[in-house]
């Protein structure tokens, strides 16, 4: 049995993922804005379950709550940073609002619940934190720059601390959900349009066929579960275009190794 602490488990991939784990006899802290939202979720599954108000932007709050999943249940192995919303615009058409509540909330509402959980995973010498930033956290389209910022922003501190922290025998994972059924049209703001862009936006050729989001079900019990989990998990068909642009990225590098390594100076003779 598990502890899962879930971030975002009003709906989308929060709550499916929040359901599934109390069928398969887990135990659930699951977090929303609005905990009467979660009703439903502790009706079914009493004490198994313990729903909380939790706005992640909140630094005190989210100690608090993790301090409270800890009192109900004595420990935590699950933690997935799923809270988040996608602000879409033009980087000239951001405002300075939109960048900032887009990262309080997608960037700095997953550190602070990383930073909270830290020392209860580091006296137990174990847990698994899972950063769910979506293929935009390693890929980027037009448009919604603000949202690419705040997950890729998410990967690189990540990074740094899968190796700062498994020592402790924590665990840290990027999951890259791809596009799927989930409602989060719902969650998107979107910043005032500005005429010149209307043919960008015409040219944009992005299309997506959205994946069931049942089908993920298995996938994020097998990274759970695993006792060596990947640093970076892609969900859906994006796996094939995510190793083309990488595939690109290392031709460029080749392409300008020389250059590169000209730039480092004569070394000292």
């Amino acid at each position: 049995m598990k502890v899962w602490f879930i971030t975002g488990a009003a709906g989308g991939f929060g709550a499916l993922w929040a359901e599934a784990a109390l069928r398969r006899g887990d135990r659930v802290v699951a977090t929303a804005r609005r905990a009467e939202r979660l009703a439903p979720l502790a009706e079914e599954f009493g004490d198994a379950v313990l729903a909380l108000d939790l706005d992640v932007t909140d630094r005190r709050a989210v100690f608090g709550a993790v301090a409270d999943a800890v009192g109900r249940f004595g420990r935590i192995d699950v933690v997935l940073n799923n809270a988040g919303y996608g602000q879409w615009g033009m980087v000239e058409e951001l405002t300075e609002q939109d960048l900032r509540e887009q990262m309080d909330t997608n960037f700095f509402g997953a550190v602070w619940v990383t930073q909270a959980v830290l020392p209860v995973l580091r006296d137990q010498r174990a847990g698994h934190i899972v950063q769910v930033t979506s293929e935009g956290g390693i890929r980027a389209f037009p448009g919604i720059g603000a949202y690419h910022a705040s997950k890729w922003a998410l990967e690189g501190l990540s990074e740094s601390l899968a190796q700062e922290v498994g020592a402790f025998g924590i665990h840290v994972t990027c999951l890259e959900p791809g596009p799927y059924e989930t409602g989060f049209g719902g969650a998107v703001r979107s910043s005032e349009e500005l005429p010149a862009y209307v043919p960008v936006r015409a040219a944009d050729p992005s299309s997506f066929r959205l994946g069931d989001p049942i089908a993920t079900i298995p996938a994020v019990f097998a990274l759970v579960d695993a006792p060596r989990p990947p640093r970076r998990l892609v969900l859906g068909e994006s796996v094939a275009p995510i190793i083309d642009i990488y595939e690109e990225r290392i031709r460029t590098w080749r392409e300008w190794e020389d250059v590169s390594v000209r730039a480092f100076g004569e070394p000292p003779q």
